[in-house]
């Protein structure tokens, strides 16, 4: 079997060499090599895992995930394999849920250009600008994507299609992921006219996700401007390991200056769990990815914001924006002075501040998209990931410079403006997502707010 294995960056040439070698006297094959992202990738029987890692690989049956294989207990790791800090591949359950809601009885549906617009977005060319997309099913018809910015009168972009561990572009009528691929293009493409998408398709397990944000932000690859995700899952079910992991590939890719904006998820502050506490969406949770929440947005016939509030369309199925407090990474520096309450579960602990900021995900203000030549209305934050990916481009193109890893910039900024007559963001102060209300300031529901994107570019040019 195939698995991933990722080591400390601070290892030494001589620490790497006796992992290599004791892999391969174990019976462990090095396939490929990335010293780059201290990642390497592995075969291996299942018996040689087993030994080495002293655990028993197990297939489960499961009424919602289906058949898959995990091991019965915790890898325990000698002290040969001490530099190793991830193995991925051993547990093949579905990891995570496309963030997005097909609207049931749409009222209201925008393009992506209309919700810029209103957001005050710039709309320079992004002819040479780049965003990948992380995708963990589902796929994209050339076709459609043609048709789509054509009937619009905008750049049809180049989308690519790269796959990692296997993964590839499997559009089809039966999968409804190809929903949530085509909102990603389109809205993206829409806000950002002409940029360049590569699309990153991945196996739906721990493994492919972070594989696939590992290779959309390797040194020595593309340099995209953001990574857009429209994935998660409530951050109880990740195991520690790959959470520590995740957000240490993503703290990576903003130190190199891509953004990596994340779907803060669709079922309100139960994360769509059944347990009677509150949970946060991951990787949104992590602190080095921009988390973004939803909102209900009402515009006038001029396009302009009449209203924005929390979206919680619970009471009739069409789900509520994420949001709450991480119960495992702790609160960040950024979020010092913002407020975070602590969690409504017993403790009451305080940790990072889910979202950090929010957009029309509403299915009832949705978005008009085109889904295997038919068109839908859909909502949800997976339209907010690639929404603030392209303000991102944007920014980039206004500011000559990559925003990279906004949060510290954007805070403080909130704050500073919040008074005045130009805020640089737009404050969500009425509605809920179930356990937490919205308010002034940073709240659990809409964090920040919705961006002004020309005010944004304004203060931080």
């Amino acid at each position: 079997m195939e698995v991933s294995l990722y080591y400390e960056p601070s290892a030494t040439e001589s620490e790497y060499a006796q992992l290599r070698s004791y892999l391969q006297s174990h019976g462990v094959e090095v396939t490929t090599e990335s010293p780059l992202r201290h990642h390497l990738s592995l075969r291996a029987s299942v018996e040689a895992l087993n030994a080495l890692l002293g655990i028993g690989l197990t297939e489960f049956v499961d009424s919602e995930l289906g058949n898959f294989f995990a091991p019965d207990q915790e890898p325990v790791l000698p002290p040969a394999l001490s530099i190793v800090t991830a193995i991925l591949g051993l547990d093949s359950a579905v990891q995570a849920r496309p963030r997005f809601r097909p609207a049931t009885k749409p009222a209201l549906s925008y393009l992506p250009t209309q919700v810029a617009k209103a957001y005050d977005f710039p709309s320079a060319s992004a002819v040479g600008h780049s965003v990948a997309l992380i995708e963990l099913g589902g796929g994209f018809r050339q076709a459609d994507v043609t048709n789509y910015f054509t009937t619009q009168s905008l750049p049809v972009p180049v989308v690519t299609a790269i796959s990692v561990n296997g993964g590839v572009n499997d559009p089809t009528t039966a999968n409804s992921a190809d929903a949530e691929v085509m909102l990603d293009i389109e809205v993206l493409g829409s806000v950002a006219p002409g940029v360049t998408i590569d699309v990153y398709f991945a196996p739906n397990t721990d493994r492919g996700f972070i594989d696939a944000v590992s290779e959309a932000s390797a040194p020595g690859g593309p340099m995209p401007d953001a990574i857009s995700i429209s994935w998660g899952g409530p951050e109880s079910t990740w195991s520690k390991s790959s959470l520590s992991l995740m957000q240490s590939v993503i703290a990576d890719a903003t130190a190199r200056g891509i953004t990596v904006t994340v779907a803060a998820g669709d079922n309100g502050s139960s994360d769509g769990l059944t347990d009677g506490l509150a949970h946060v969406d991951f990787p949104a949770s992590a602190p080095n990815a921009l988390a973004c929440g939803g909102t209900h947005l009402d515009l006038t016939s001029t396009g302009a914001i009449a209203a924005q509030t929390v979206w919680n369309d619970i009471a009739i199925g069409d789900g509520a924006t994420g949001g709450g407090v991480s119960s495992f990474f702790p609160l960040p520096n950024y979020q010092a002075h913002a407020n975070v309450p602590p969690s409504i579960n017993p403790g009451g602990s305080i940790g990072r501040g889910v979202p950090d900021v929010a957009g029309n995900a509403d299915p009832q203000t949705g978005y008009q998209i085109l889904v295997d030549g038919t068109a839908m209305v859909v909502g949800g934050t997976s339209a907010v990931a690639p929404l603030m990916a392209g303000l991102i481009v944007q920014l980039a193109i206004a500011t000559t410079a990559r925003p990279g890893f906004v949060q510290p910039a954007w805070y403080p900024l909130e704050q500073s403006t919040r008074t005045t007559k130009a805020p640089a963001f737009f404050n969500i102060v009425k509605g809920n997502n179930g356990a937490y209300d919205a308010g002034p300031g940073w709240n659990p529901c809409t964090g920040l707010g919705s961006p002004y994107g020309g005010r944004l570019d304004q203060q931080i040019s």
